[in-house]
């Protein structure tokens, strides 16, 4: 308490900050390679939703086994269920994994005509605004975060950077319009990442907010698909033999897992700062590494890449935020 009585949130040490920054970069490595997977099998079976589908529901099975076979996770659902009945955490509070789905499945939908370039930058701008606002209205266990000129200058190069990476391949009007559906997906990350914080912070388990994000995204996900298969049918494709086509839901529950742990430490503007940084140094990996015809990473792009590097580490040494 402060000496006017005023609660005043405890502040986070710089260690927790920087070290959520590095897992949250790893984890942004992760989106990238989950992003060219998804992507594949959502051209493999003709049908971004039933490969949003699998992803999730692969995911959902790994974790059905393994949060109740753990003691944190036993104990986690059992805090869970208590905060929901003292109202200490609200039911819509549960619903981040639908955010998580809509990400899943435009990865499904878009990859294989945009990209993963397009589709990052799409899903960069999308969250970089929307976690300042989401910052702002306190929506992650952090609490409210002010938008200083260093958390603001960061969004801002973050965009900047990767607008420079791809520049080149926005000039298409149909791809821009295509790209509207991971620029809303990066809008809803950001939300999705402060609820499912706010799940961890009730359940004391990150493992177990990971479960409730990926059981609301499968059924989410399920309802769609089964209005898409009443509409149009079963999906012309046929399911791929090669296994690694079906590690995006492990890949997921990585990334919910290390983004609810961390949320907490870091605010969700940083989250998503260091995020994007890790996805766009996986995608010019993967395109150094496994190049497609669409995808050679010149100058333009490595520039970018070290620039958004940059834009991070300004939002993140920058002055602590205060209420």
């Amino acid at each position: 308490m402060s000496a006017t009585g005023t609660a005043v949130r405890p502040t986070v040490p710089a260690s927790r900050r920087i070290t959520g920054v590095g897992l949250a970069t790893a984890s942004g490595v992760a989106v990238a390679v989950q992003s060219r997977i998804n992507g594949e099998l959502g051209v493999r079976l003709a049908d971004g939703i039933a490969a949003a589908v699998v992803s999730f529901g692969s995911g959902l099975l790994v974790l059905l086994v393994l949060v109740p076979a753990t003691p944190g996770g036993r104990r986690g659902l059992r805090a869970l269920r208590a905060a929901l009945g003292e109202g200490a955490l609200r039911p819509w509070q549960c619903l981040g994994g639908l955010c998580g789905a809509f990400l899943v499945a435009t990865q499904g939908l878009t990859i294989g005509t945009l990209g993963v370039a397009v589709f990052t930058v799409a899903v960069v701008a999308g969250q970089s605004a929307s976690s300042l606002a989401v910052d702002r209205a306190g929506v992650g266990p952090a609490g409210r975060h002010p938008v200083t000129t260093a958390r603001l200058a960061g969004a801002v190069l973050t965009v900047l950077a990767v607008l420079l990476a791809v520049g080149d391949r926005l000039g298409d009007p149909q791809t821009l319009a295509l790209a509207a559906l991971p620029l809303l997906a990066g809008v809803a990350v950001a939300w999705q990442q402060a609820v499912n914080g706010r799940v961890r912070a009730a359940s004391g388990s990150a493992l177990t907010a990971t479960l409730v994000n990926f059981t609301v995204g499968t059924v989410a996900l399920l309802a769609t698909f089964a209005v898409e298969v009443a509409v149009r049918g079963r999906p012309a494709g046929a399911f791929p033999g090669e296994p690694w086509l079906y590690l995006g839901g492990t890949i997921g529950i990585v990334f919910i897992a290390i983004a609810a742990a961390i949320v907490r430490f870091t605010g969700v503007l940083l989250l998503g700062l260091a995020t994007i940084a890790g996805q766009i140094v996986g995608a010019v990996l993967l395109d150094l590494i496994l190049p497609t015809a669409a995808s050679r990473p010149g100058p333009a792009t490595l520039a970018g890449a070290a620039l958004t590097l940059v834009a991070v580490l300004v939002a993140a040494l920058g002055p602590v935020p205060r209420r």
